[in-house]
């Protein structure tokens, strides 16, 4: 392609002062995507031979293992998804479903994912265990009303995706299929040119008893990920476990109350009592909403020296009753405070907070739900507080079996925590950015949406689900994470917009424009993926925008065209080589093998 006829490059000078992170100020610096409101990007031509590269490598895999493509609705009728009970879930409050009535009040949400869409049409075209396994996958165009999108496609309300949904006869053989799903998308990742850890992870708003997280590391990663050296573990931090350090005992001869005034922090009463974190319970309230409208208020105790991770919690919760929970919010907000919470002794309160106490400064007469953490269960002496303002006190002898509390890790794990008691390995921490998610779906969505087959005996159950999925547009802003450095982006060949650019420095030399011409017309006919630079601009402007939007490859044709000499340059690796235009070709698919071989 040629940039003056058919190819227009919208490079800017100045760095974007909308964009936080380095790949997206590259992305938008580069002329790959324009915004065209918050989390909303039009993505151009430059960006769309990116994202259908890509797209090319998902489908090679997919199909390998047997997948079938197909395309399903983006509106979906809310009826199908009040029937898996997500409709209220992804719609009210803070919910991510965009949603919308048409001209006969019926309800749609433009969809975030598909799982209702395909259950119900699995439940029609699916009827014996004669036709599993399935699985069909897409990509295409999905929404989600992010509460705050940011860091360009990282975040955005309208975005790429590839998902997948199996079908199965058993649990087994789903999870072999997931098995060979994971190996699928190791071999996507690694051709895309990227560096990626799999790790375990919370299967979320999504459900179901497994699922995987692949992730790309990088600073920029808006999740944490803990891991071992050896790589005998790795987890996402909001599903991660693991061994608490062991906790200081308290002195024998502390005992009775704790004046500590204004001291609501566990580092102001450690600093002015001379205590330990480990040393003290802290207790934290929170209240549950669930999908019958009814609310719970929770009382969650944890060691003074670790923190409650509200996805475990909120998951434990989620299973202690029938209605599905729709969100969980720690009791921070005046008003609720203002309207139930009267002269409540928030930041004083203990484990042995009673009925009394309850009544006498809430407004909620409900049963509270009382749960505490692994860390935390088996001190029997600690510090806490006294149910009075300004007040803690030592608790001796306390047991938190005899006082209702169910007990559950509900903990964040943190590096330096060790997997083992016996193993020495500790938990390292490093940030990653989510490129692909696999689940475990099991028959959550079967059941609810009446997808049965007849097995070999003839009766009839619900089929088994997995769903994968995989984000293109954020695998192509994740990539540059990873390959960029002062002069711009440093695509991996396999994903590159092109594979070489020519760059003649003067196109008024009679000299220079044939040899350029002669060499754009040999690498077309070889079926090079080629860009040429035909501007009439000044050889450094062409050189800047060539290193900006990071071609792997560039051809110099300059003043050395009298002698039939080129230069072939690698972005990648800034070497450079000054050869005859003869063995151009030779030379540029022989570097270029090395580069792709270096991913297949």
């Amino acid at each position: 392609m040629r940039v003056t006829t058919s190819f227009p490059l919208g490079t800017l000078r100045d760095t974007p002062s909308e964009a936080e992170i380095i790949s997206h100020q590259l992305l938008l610096k580069a002329g790959y995507i324009r915004r065209v409101n918050s989390g909303i990007y039009a993505y151009m031509p430059i960006m769309l031979r990116v994202i259908e590269k890509i797209s090319a490598i998902i489908e090679k895999e997919l199909n390998n293992i047997g997948c079938t493509k197909l395309l399903l609705p983006q509106l979906h009728p809310a009826d199908l998804w009040k029937k898996s009970e997500r409709w209220e879930g992804y719609t009210a409050g803070e919910g991510i479903m965009f949603n919308l009535k048409d001209r006969q009040g019926k309800e749609f949400g433009l969809a975030p994912t598909h799982e209702e869409v395909i259950t119900s049409i699995a439940s029609e075209i699916i009827s014996s265990y004669k036709q599993l396994p399935q699985c069909f996958y897409q990509i295409q165009t999905k929404f989600r009303d992010e509460i705050r999108p940011r860091f360009g496609l990282m975040r955005s309300r309208e975005f790429i995706m590839k998902d997948a949904y199996s079908f199965h006869s058993s649990g087994n053989d789903l999870a072999l299929f997931y098995e060979r799903v994971g190996r699928a998308y190791e071999n996507i990742f690694k051709y895309c040119g990227l560096q990626t850890v799999g790790v375990e992870a919370d299967s979320g708003a999504i459900g179901g008893a497994s699922s995987k997280e692949f992730m790309v590391t990088a600073d920029a990663g808006e999740d944490s990920i803990l891991f071992t050296q050896s790589g005998s573990y790795a987890a996402n931090i909001e599903k991660a476990v693991s061994i608490p350090s062991k906790p200081i005992p308290l002195q024998e001869n502390i005992s009775g109350w704790l004046e500590t005034p204004q001291q609501k922090t566990i580092l102001e009463v450690c600093k002015n009592n001379n205590l330990e974190a480990s040393q003290i319970i802290k207790v934290v309230v929170f209240l549950a909403k669930f999908e019958d409208k009814s609310e719970v208020p929770i009382l969650a105790c944890i060691r003074g020296d670790q923190h409650i991770n509200e996805v475990k919690l909120f998951n434990f919760i989620n299973k202690l009753k029938s209605s599905n929970l729709l969100n969980l919010h720690k009791i921070e907000d005046k008003k609720i405070i203002e309207k139930n919470l009267v002269n409540f002794p928030l930041g004083f309160i203990g484990p042995d907070l009673d009925n009394k106490i309850i009544k006498e400064n809430s407004n909620w007469d409900k049963t509270w739900t009382r749960i505490i953490d692994n860390s935390a269960s088996s001190l029997s002496k600690f510090i806490s507080g006294g149910n009075k303002v300004n007040f803690h006190k030592v608790y001796q002898k306390y047991s938190f079996a005899s006082k209702d509390y169910l007990i559950e890790d509900i903990r964040n794990a943190k590096k330096g925590d060790k997997i083992k008691t016996s193993d020495d390995e500790q938990l390292k921490e490093t940030k990653g950015i989510e490129i692909g998610h696999i689940f475990q779906l099991g028959q959550k969505y079967s059941e609810k949406l009446n997808a049965k087959f007849s097995d070999k005996d003839g009766q009839l159950k619900n089929l088994w689900m997995g769903c994968y999925g995989i984000g293109v547009t954020r695998i192509a802003q994740a990539s540059i994470e990873q390959n960029y450095d002062q002069k711009g982006i440093c695509w991996p060949i396999q994903i590159s917009p092109f594979e070489v650019i020519i760059i003649p420095t003067n196109l008024k030399d009679p000299t220079q424009r044939e040899l350029t011409e002669q060499v754009y017309k040999i690498f077309k006919i070889n079926k090079i993926d080629v860009l040429l630079d035909d501007r009439e601009d000044r050889a450094g402007v062409k050189f800047k925008d060539a290193e900006l939007i990071g071609i792997p490859f560039q051809i110099i044709v300059g003043r050395d065209s009298v002698n039939n000499e080129v230069e072939l340059i690698c972005r990648t690796n800034n070497t450079k080589l000054k050869i005859s235009a003869n063995k151009l070709l030779e030379t540029f698919i022989s570097e270029s093998e090395i580069m792709y071989n270096k991913y297949s």
